[in-house]
Order: C-alpha cells, then structure tokens, then sequence
C-alpha cells in the first residue's frame, strides 16, 4: 500500500512541476481547492429536501479522486519528502474516521480542511469508506487520470497541438481500454501505461 502512495506521490509531484516548476516554493492553498470540491461532492450525492434526488455514486467517487488530488499535492508542500508525505498518507488512509451520515461526513471534511488549512487524511479516508470506493480502485483511477494528463501534456495540451480524438474515440475512452489489460500491482505500472499510450496515439 505504501508503495502505491508513493507512487501517486511520485505522479502528483510532477504534475505539479509541469505546471510550475518553482511550485513547491509557490506554497498554493491547496486545502482550498479541497473544501470546494467537498461542495461540488455534496451536489452530486443530493442534499435539496424540497426535490427528489438520487445520488450520483459515480460522480461522487470521481469527486473524492479529484479531492485526493489536492490532498497529495498538500502533503508533499507540508512534508521533508515524499517517503513522510507517504508515511503521514498511509498513517491517515489507515485510520478512517467512523460515521453513518454521509452529508454529515463532506461538512466534517470541509470544515477540518479550512479550520487547519491542511488535507484531513482521516476524514478523507472516512468518506472512502461511506462511499464503498476502496483504495486499490482509488490508486487505479488516480494513477490512469495522471498518467494521461502528463501525457497530455507531453505531447502538446499547452500548445493546443495535442490530438484528443484517436481513430474516433476520446483519449479517455483508450486509456480505460488499456488499464483494463494491465496489472496495476505490477512494478513500473504507471510507465508502462504511458509507454503504451504511446504505441496507441496517432501525433
């Protein structure tokens, strides 16, 4: 599991680099952008009394990756290195905070996330928990979402010469054809899923 973590560490971190190198230093409200998307996740599980929702399960899950997002980016700006950022991840993932209320557990989230300005690992891996959304599934979709966004990037996102369509389907409709032969246990799974978005990409 650490491995893993550090893994997406590893993603998050350069990511971050390819959009400012000097961003480590730039010292970004990351926990801002956590406790909006605690919002945008509230939406999508339904909280209006007055009209029938149901919640959006998907959405909700897409929601909390994109919150780890931010939270990975917080703990590598609070951490020496990557390897405490990792330990502080796992140490957090592996103690949920309990609760039954859903709703309840978004507010708790965005609430301890502006109180401290810090990513509530915790509280994060509580709302994992109520959302039925296990780590590995987490570690899977995080990883295959970074790995085509660097590659987006290499290959042009910035300077708009990026191909978005291969052989009429969207970039991410190919990379979920491609996960889906892959071993995200293996050793070097994140670089072979690029080197094989390479062999597929018509630019």
């Amino acid at each position: 599991m650490k491995q893993k973590i550090l893994t997406m560490l590893e993603l998050q971190d350069a990511m971050n680099r390819k959009v400012n190198p000097e961003g480590r230093q730039a010292g970004y409200a990351w926990y801002r952008a956590i406790w909006t998307e605690c919002a945008g996740m509230l939406d999508h599980y339904g909280w209006k009394w007055w009209k029938h929702q149901k919640p959006d399960m998907e959405q909700v899950h897409l929601e909390i990756i994109d919150i780890w997002h931010f939270a990975l980016s917080d703990l590598i700006l609070k951490n020496d290195s990557l390897e405490t950022a990792a330990d502080r991840a796992l140490e957090g993932l592996s103690n949920p905070l309990p609760g039954d209320d859903f709703r309840e557990a978004i507010e708790n989230m965005a609430m301890d996330t502006i109180a401290d300005r810090s990513a509530p690992i915790e509280r994060f891996s509580g709302l994992m928990k109520l959302a039925d959304l296990g780590f590995d599934e987490l570690f899977k979709t995080y990883v295959g979402k970074n790995v085509l966004n660097i590659f987006r990037q290499d290959h042009g996102y910035k300077e708009g010469s990026y191909i978005k369509i291969w052989n009429g389907r969207e970039d991410n409709e190919h990379l979920a054809e491609i996960m889906a032969t892959l071993d995200t246990d293996a050793d070097g799974f994140k670089d072979t899923l690029y080197q094989r978005l390479e062999t597929v990409y018509p630019g």
